[in-house]
């Protein structure tokens, strides 16, 4: 029996701690799975951008990020000469 562990569950000040240090690896990859999510949804929406720049090679996470604000710099230059 472990009459420790038991106890440290119920007690109420040991209960808190226990359910944050649980819940943090969960949060943690829910996180990391909508960044990972977000970024596959930039590379497919910029498919041909990154072909032109770099093909054959695999993109990491910081290159798809660079490509996309180069990209979406160039959209606005033109906007801004209109203005």
């Amino acid at each position: 029996m472990a009459p420790t562990i038991t106890a440290s569950i119920i007690n109420s000040n040991n209960l808190i701690p226990l359910t944050n240090k649980l819940r943090k690896p969960i949060v943690e990859k829910m996180r990391r799975e909508r960044i990972n999510s977000s970024i596959e949804k930039l590379k497919s929406l910029l498919g041909g951008e990154f072909l032109k720049q770099q093909p054959d090679s695999r993109q990491e996470k910081a290159d798809i990020l660079e490509m996309t604000l180069c990209f979406l710099r160039q959209q606005q230059q033109p906007h801004k000469r209109l203005s």
